[in-house]
């Protein structure tokens, strides 16, 4: 008998503990779909990316945008002249981080806004990558464009890499504002 109350007198203490909060189903909110301005001129492009969560739990969150594109050259050869390159040569990927204090979580709330995420062509490339006439001509004069935006969240931050809630992605052609698909 005083085996049975004891375990009783447990079982409710421990019923009565509180508990960390934990997220049962994360999801963004009506009209909270990610989306991602693009900006800057070449060589160099910016995304930042906005979205509104709900479900969370009160880790510390993360997302990473990754850019990837590809830069058409001029080739230039050793006198100055030049003519169109023949080659689209990637550049990226390029991933930036953006760290959320799990305080910045209200209710399981999150309104984001990420880092600024930058993708940069080279300013030169060798004539062959730029598909130059011969090897005495060099990549001059990029123009970027962004083919793939990836943008992941994890909760808590990795690792481990399991921990990814979303992934989402947009490509081809990418300028402007555009919704990422999750």
């Amino acid at each position: 008998m005083k085996r049975l109350l004891i375990g009783l007198v447990a079982g409710c203490m421990a019923a009565t503990m509180p508990v960390a909060a934990l997220a049962d189903s994360p999801h963004f909110k009506k009209g909270g779909l990610p989306t991602c301005t693009i900006s800057g001129t070449n060589p160099s492009l910016s995304v930042t990316c906005t979205g509104v969560l709900a479900g969370l739990g009160g880790d510390n969150l993360e997302i990473d945008v990754t850019l990837s594109g590809s830069a058409v050259y001029q080739c230039q050869n050793g006198g100055g002249n030049t003519a169109p390159g023949q080659n689209r040569v990637l550049v990226g990927p390029a991933t930036t981080p953006t760290m959320i204090s799990g305080s910045a979580i209200k209710n399981g709330n999150l309104t984001f806004t990420t880092n600024p995420a930058t993708l940069t062509a080279p300013a030169m490339v060798s004539g062959s990558a730029a598909g130059c006439p011969n090897s005495n001509w060099k990549g001059v004069n990029p123009v970027l464009t962004l083919t793939s935006i990836v943008l992941d969240i994890y909760q808590p931050p990795p690792p481990p890499s399991t921990n990814r809630i979303f992934h989402c992605t947009a490509s081809d052609p990418l300028s402007g504002t555009v919704a990422l698909i999750c």
